[in-house]
Order: structure tokens, then sequence, then C-alpha cells
């Protein structure tokens, strides 16, 4: 698939905002879910990308700074694999995995990226210092925006590359991928999902929590309840079960709920 200028430009808006939010972590642009959705709406394959993203972003759940220590880029990881998924033009399981395997490797490369552009700043780091000696907060301003501006073309000249490149190349390269790389692929993208899946079960993993865990699960075969629906069910169950709460601790029964968080949330 050849993408059209306004898709092109679009693309690179999102790559860019991306690449920003890996440092801000402010709109979370960055994140697969978002970065990749935003992918697919921009290219015309949003439900294709939104389970890439969701996929993606059930691994990107462990990845975090710890002090010096930089977690791998989920920016370009995210936006680089929606783009060779929408180009392979193969949205079966297939090609998903083979697109989550491109993420995983991809995040690798922009964590060298990352820091390229860290050891950068610091250049603009003393060129802000010296328009702070000189009292220019109009200076000090300009730098923060260059640094800023180098984190999102560090997303958006990759992007960019991406999508210059021919889809038939893409869809080539692909193809030529023996059997054994594929599977492999397909197996260690559903180890990686059920270990981000995992940790997600680990921090709700509390007495509240899990019957509406296993309600969750229940109510997950009803294809007739529409995402609005399920909303609905799960507000009514969290209003149903705070008015219970609520009571309980009137009626003179104990107010600990067990959970240390659940304790501090009941006095508020």
């Amino acid at each position: 698939m050849d993408f059209s200028l306004i898709t092109i430009i679009c693309v690179l808006i999102v790559a860019f905002l991306a690449g920003m939010e890996g440092v801000l972590d402010q709109f979370q642009f960055h994140q697969p879910i978002v970065a990749c959705s935003l992918i697919g709406l921009a290219t015309g394959h949003l439900t294709e990308c939104i389970i890439l993203g969701g996929a993606l972003q059930l691994i990107a759940l462990g990845w975090s700074n710890i002090g010096a220590a930089i977690a791998p880029d989920a920016a370009l990881a995210s936006v680089a694999s929606a783009i060779i998924f929408v180009k392979a033009g193969n949205f079966t399981d297939a090609g998903r995995q083979v697109a989550i395997g491109t993420a995983v490797t991809l995040a690798t490369v922009g964590l060298v990226l990352t820091m390229v552009v860290r050891t950068l700043s610091v250049v603009i780091v003393h060129q802000a210092d010296k328009a702070a000696e000189k009292g220019s907060f109009r200076g000090v301003e300009f730098w923060h925006f260059v640094a800023l501006s180098m984190q999102g073309l560090r997303i958006a000249i990759p992007a960019g590359m991406l999508l210059f490149v021919p889809s038939s190349a893409v869809q080539s390269a692909l193809g030529s991928l023996p059997a054994w790389f594929t599977d492999g692929m397909a197996i260690g993208g559903g180890f990686v999902v059920a270990v981000g899946y995992a940790m997600v079960i680990n921090l709700m993993a509390t007495k509240e929590v899990w019957p509406f865990f296993f309600l969750g699960f229940a109510l997950a075969p009803l294809n007739q309840l529409t995402l609005i629906a399920t909303g609905i069910i799960g507000v009514c169950l969290a209003i149903i079960y705070l008015n219970l709460s609520k009571n309980k601790g009137n009626g003179g029964g104990s107010g600990q709920s067990g959970d240390p968080l659940g304790d501090i949330l009941n006095k508020y």
C-alpha cells in the first residue's frame, strides 16, 4: 500500500508527537495502544492497528525507566511496527505476530537512538545555561524546544524513511522469512503478551477486584453486548459495590477491606 501525501503528513505528525511524549509522558502519545491506533486512523486501518496496539501495550507494561537505565523505546516500536504492518497488508494473526516481533527489535534500535539524542542534548543544556546567565528567558525556552524537537525527530525521521519504502519491498521481505522464524515470532509474541497480562493480574489481585475479573470473563463471550453496554454494566457494578461498602461501614461492621489501598479509598 502506497500512502497519499495527506496520509504521510498525518503519520509524520503522529510519529513526531510520539517521539516527544517518549520523554514528556504527559499525553501518552508514545503508548502503543495510542500510537498504533493513530497510525491506523491515518492510514485507514484503524481496527487492525488497534488490535496490534493492544498486543504491544501488554508487552510494554513492564517497560519503565529505572534510575539511569533507559527502557526500550515504545514510541519507535509502536509507530514503525504499525507502518510495517499496514504496508505488508497481511492482517492475519501471523502477520500481526511478525509485526510484534519486529516491534521488539525496533524497541532496541530506538533505545540506541534515544541515547544518541540524550548525548547531543548535553550541548543544548550548555546553550540553555548561557542563555540563563544572560537572563534570557526566551533563550532558555528556545533551547528547551530544540531539545524536545530532537526527540520528536528521533521517531519522525525513521518513520518517514519507512513510508517511502515501496510496499512491494516490504511484502517481499516479510514473505521471504522462513517458516521457523515466523512461527518462532508467533510463539514468542504469545509468551510476552501473556507475561504482560500476568503483570496486570498481579497488580489487580485483591479480594475486592477478583469477582469483577471473573465476571468479565463470563461476559466476554456475549457478542451481542456492545462496548457501550459493557461500559454501562461496569459503571453500574462499581456504583453498587461502592454503595454496599458504604452501607456495610455505617451498619457497624468492620470498615477494613483487607487491602491497604481499599482502606484509603474508603476514607474518602
